[in-house]
């Protein structure tokens, strides 16, 4: 479950300026085109080339649900990539990123503080740096627990540091037992 990753996409793909196609037939015939064959749309979906020329041809409307997610996420991941690349440039530059959590969060700090780990539920916007950060890692392929990292150190100073106005001596943040996860720019 690629909760970061996915969290990051789905706030760009907020800033879309047209729905993505929604039919079977007008997804495939939009990657097909993206992609300059059925060959390679083929390939990526894991069916047969006659399959997509089928669902270009719309002799076959109604995708078994595991395909219609495939081809759901492939066609967002493609979609408007001119929009995508503005509106992570501008979090990272100008905005910020919103994180919206409920999850296990905790600290290590001196001995005699209460560093005890509990559940919060937290709505922090996050400087442009650590968007900037959360997009390149992510364009770098990391790994959702690298992006969780990120995410640690960015609530690590914004949330309990407040900027450098509290909690000098925090050494490291836990952030574990993620029930909700959801970025905005």
């Amino acid at each position: 479950m690629a909760t970061f990753g996915d969290g990051l996409d789905k706030a760009v793909q907020k800033a879309f300026t047209r729905p993505a196609p929604k039919s079977a037939g007008a997804q495939m015939r939009y990657l097909v085109k993206q992609m300059k064959g059925t060959k390679p749309v083929a390939q990526m979906l894991r069916i047969s080339q006659r399959t997509v020329e089928r669902y270009v041809k719309d002799q076959i409307k109604k995708p078994r649900p595991e395909l219609a997610a495939r081809l759901e996420r492939e066609v967002t991941k493609r979609w408007q990539p001119q929009i995508q690349a503005k509106a992570r440039q501008k979090a990272a530059t100008t905005g910020g990123i919103v994180i919206d959590t409920r999850a296990r969060l905790g600290y290590v700090a001196p001995i005699g503080s209460t560093d005890e780990d509990r559940i919060r539920h937290l709505t922090v916007a996050l400087p442009p740096r650590y968007a900037a950060r959360l997009f390149d890692a992510q364009e770098a392929g990391a790994s959702d627990q690298q992006l969780q990292q990120i995410a640690a150190d960015a609530l690590k100073e914004v949330y309990f540091q407040d900027g450098g106005r509290r909690a000098g001596s925090l050494e490291e943040v836990h952030f574990t037992d993620i029930e909700h996860l959801e970025f905005d720019l």
